[in-house]
């Protein structure tokens, strides 16, 4: 359908009396100059994925300036560096593989970053092992150990139900207990709120970070870093 219309705008730039030609003739007209000029659709398609791509961090923006409170301050999520000045949200799931890749980046971002607090948001989205790992991390029993949980469920591969469970008897943790207590109401409504407030935003996939009003979709680790210094005062490179 795009491609259609990058076809028409361009046949139209062609010739100021296109209406006047049938449509048998107004498409030979455009094919021709098509084919002669490939580049052209090639140039639009850019063009019109970058303006979606500034419209959807326009519309990011905007969410998360109204959800502020709600990315950086619910009381009810796990943080890392709780004082730090600047603040860094990560959207994530324990079976997302480029969750996975970057989680060492971020535990050492943590460890180097002190005046950073990193919020983590449970955001469940491939499957059932996932929904029990964020429903077991969110547990009484789980989030007093939040950060030797991520990184252990990071580099567990497959996270299945039953890599769970061993993960939390290594931690010396009941796992009956803390599935039970992870399939609480409350521990499903947060999960529910961070699924919503995703939606608000407008995430399609993990993991995904915020710093200040800047949206990093993905691993990107360098963007990560650049967003941090720029948000500490500093140059983006």
């Amino acid at each position: 359908m795009n491609r259609l219309l990058i076809a028409g705008a361009a046949a139209l730039a062609l010739t100021g009396c296109a209406r006047a030609e049938s449509d048998e003739a107004f498409g030979e007209r455009v094919r021709a100059y098509l084919l002669e000029h490939p580049e052209v659709i090639q140039e639009a398609v850019e063009r019109l994925q970058a303006k979606q791509q500034a419209s959807a961090q326009a519309n990011a923006q905007a969410a998360i300036a109204k959800h502020r409170q709600a990315l950086e301050r619910d009381p009810r999520d796990f943080v890392a560096n709780p004082g730090g000045r600047i603040t860094v949200v990560e959207f994530f799931d324990y079976n997302c593989g480029y969750c996975k890749a970057i989680a060492p980046e971020v535990t050492k971002l943590i460890a180097e970053h002190p005046d950073v607090r990193f919020v983590f948001k449970e955001f469940p989205i491939f499957g059932a092992s996932s929904n029990t790992a964020a429903e077991v991390a969110l547990s009484a029993q789980v989030k007093p150990r939040s950060l030797e949980f991520y990184k252990a469920a990071m580099t567990t591969k497959p996270l299945d139900e039953a890599a769970i469970d061993r993960l939390l008897r290594g931690m010396g943790i009941d796992p009956v207990a803390a599935r039970r207590n992870g399939d609480s109401a409350a521990v499903q409504q947060q999960i529910r709120d961070v699924k919503a407030l995703a939606g608000e935003i407008g995430l399609e996939g993990t993991p995904a970070f915020i710093v200040g009003d800047t949206l990093i979709p993905g691993a990107d680790l360098d963007a990560l870093k650049a967003a941090i210094n720029v948000a500490k005062g500093g140059a983006p490179g």
